[in-house]
């Protein structure tokens, strides 16, 4: 199914990246702790993305110039061989997405170190006041604000773009949501971060190491 795939699309925050965004902004912005208990309870399915979204941006009150800062000053920490993993499926004729329950502002630099289009990310965007940049809102039409988002999100590409077989890599509970009818052919979980249960138990393939999808590709 890996070989037979056209795209896949990946979860950014423990699977892309190393770090969970959200966890560093909110740790930036001195609200660490809190929002980590937060975003555990959501990648453990036990709360509504929404629900953890909206909690988390009404802990943190983020401004524009503090979001703006804080990329600035934390470049991207990529997960070891996802460049490479992601050179070699373009290099096999596949195209990548990236699908996050993240921030825009943020995942914008690690798909710019990576080679992705910016069109190719799903993401969440947060909503500043015009006139002093304090926190408004976020987009509630975006795909990955919502429980069942990725799923969304991946069904939507895979019509949109044409793609007959699509793959999905994540860590979390809401990626391995994605392998909905219609969405994912294929699930691999990703461990190399941290390992569910749920998602090592439901994944169609689980791996810690990029390179043993880079050696199936080349098979």
């Amino acid at each position: 199914m890996i070989a037979k795939s056209t795209a896949f699309c990946f979860d950014v925050d423990s699977t892309v990246c190393v770090d969970e965004g959200i966890d560093e902004l909110a740790a930036y912005l001195g609200k660490g702790e809190e929002v980590a208990a937060m975003t555990a309870a959501a990648m453990g399915g036990n709360v509504s993305f929404r629900d953890a979204l909206e909690n988390r941006l009404r802990v943190m009150q983020p401004t524009r110039t503090s979001v703006e800062s804080f990329v600035a000053n934390n470049p991207p920490k990529l997960s070891p061989g996802i460049k490479d993993l992601f050179d070699a499926l373009r290099k096999n004729g596949k195209t990548v997405y990236l699908v996050s329950g993240g921030f825009r502002h943020m995942i914008n630099p690690v798909a710019d170190a990576l080679d992705v289009p910016r069109s190719n990310i799903f993401a969440n965007d947060i909503r500043f006041d015009e006139i002093d940049g304090s926190y408004k809102s976020f987009d509630p039409e975006e795909f990955t604000s919502r429980a069942g988002g990725k799923a969304e999100a991946v069904k939507h590409i895979k019509k949109t773009d044409g793609h007959a077989v699509m793959g999905m890599v994540g860590d979390g509970a809401t990626d391995l949501e994605s392998r909905a009818p219609g969405g994912a052919d294929v699930f691999i979980g990703y461990g190399g971060v941290q390992v569910r249960d749920a998602v090592a138990t439901g994944a169609d393939w689980f791996v810690t190491d990029f390179q043993d999808i880079i050696d199936a590709l080349e098979k």
